[in-house]
């Protein structure tokens, strides 16, 4: 995936449930290693669905 948003929304879902305030997007992608990116990527396509059931 080279789209990192969804990793992206997944990364900003998690910091709000453990009350972090999330980096914006653009520091997001700047900020972090390719592993992690990779890992949020993998966490959200792995999950994303249930998080997005768990909010509504």
């Amino acid at each position: 995936m080279t789209d990192y948003r969804e990793g992206y929304e997944f990364y900003r879902k998690m910091c709000e449930k453990h009350g972090l305030e999330p980096i914006n997007f653009h520091y997001y992608l700047l900020n972090l290693s390719q592993e992690q990116l990779d890992a949020y990527n993998e966490q959200a396509i792995l999950i994303g669905g249930q998080i997005e059931y768990e909010l509504y």
